[in-house]
């Protein structure tokens, strides 16, 4: 008889959901469907608003997605975050209130059908909502699990409509330095930029976050919208996005463009690839100060090296 190995994110049949929890949730795809339609014709405005996106959570929880090690308690997650516009210390979760959220467009544009900009809730409206427990690996060498809440990214695509000769997706923080004083900085080259290949793009993994711990994203997570690539060191995963690029050309992010030879365009997690100035073959984990071996791709490498395969002479890992 046929034998069907499952793959790393397949789930067994007992685990499918409830057939009434499915048609609420098809619904809701439903009425998105419809706002997406609404939010990609010329000249039609929506006019969704945070109060109404905020009401949406908790999202119900994909257990395609689980982390294999316990979620990481928000008061230590929401306490230790990297978010240089507004500090270099990991305490910035009280500066960071000065973020304003809303009204926050992201613009989409390069080499798409059309270009245009969508309101960030309309946007959450229009997409097929839920929530992924992802590892979260820093180049740092320290490591959390979150519940985070979102989209996949390959959704945003699908309404983006890439051309055919488009390669890359690159982000763009937002830069507004009287309201994050990091950006006042002068060495950094502001606004933070990040970029992936569309090929990464488009993997299943690859997911945009709106929420964690079943509520809307805290403003030192990256609101309101930040995204997540759990094989990749974070800051891979840029905060408050804004804009999203589609080109034929390779972008530098902000970390590449400041020290190629620390921080490149790839940063998959690999533990037997040093940091120029510390091993990645281990990480503590927030919140218990354990130390555990690091996972090549984060442990993820079952989904994801093959995107990998034949690039030869590529730093893959740094």
């Amino acid at each position: 008889m046929p034998f069907h190995r499952r793959k790393g994110w397949e789930i067994a049949e007992s685990r499918v959901t409830a057939e009434a929890v499915f048609m609420d949730r098809r619904q809701a795809l439903a009425l998105g469907a419809g706002l997406a339609g609404g939010l990609l014709a010329p000249g039609v405005a929506m006019a969704a608003s945070k109060v109404q996106t905020d009401a949406l959570h908790p999202y119900a929880r994909n257990g395609a997605y689980e982390a294999g090690r316990e979620i990481t308690r928000e008061s230590v997650s929401s306490e230790y975050n990297n978010f240089y516009e507004y500090g270099t210390t990991k305490s910035v979760a009280a500066a960071a209130r000065q973020l304003v959220t809303r009204p926050w467009l992201l613009t989409i544009d390069g080499m798409v059908e059309q270009p245009r900009q969508i309101g960030i809730d309309d946007l959450i409206m229009a997409m097929p909502r839920e929530e992924r427990i992802y590892r979260f690996r820093c180049v740092e060498a320290w490591s959390m699990v979150v519940p985070w809440s979102g989209f996949p990214l390959r959704a945003l695509l699908d309404m983006a409509k890439p051309l055919g000769g488009a390669r890359y997706v690159r982000f763009e923080t937002f830069h507004d330095p009287k309201m994050a004083p990091g950006q006042r900085a002068p060495f950094y080259p502001w606004p933070y930029i990040e970029a992936v290949t569309i090929e990464e793009a488009a993997h299943d993994l690859a997911f945009m976050v709106t929420g964690a711990y079943g509520k809307p994203l805290a403003n030192q997570f990256g609101a309101p919208l930040r995204l997540a690539l759990p094989w990749k060191y974070g800051f891979k995963s840029i905060k408050s996005i804004v804009r999203m690029t589609l080109t034929d050309k390779r972008p530098k992010g902000l970390w590449e463009a400041i020290q190629p030879a620390e921080y490149g365009f790839w940063a998959n997690v690999n533990p037997q690839v040093a940091h120029p100035r510390w091993s990645q073959a281990s990480e503590n984990v927030l919140g218990t100060n354990e130390r555990i071996p690091t996972q090549m791709f984060n442990g993820y490498g079952e989904q994801v090296a093959g995107i990998y395969t034949g690039l030869t002479g590529e730093k893959l890992w740094m």
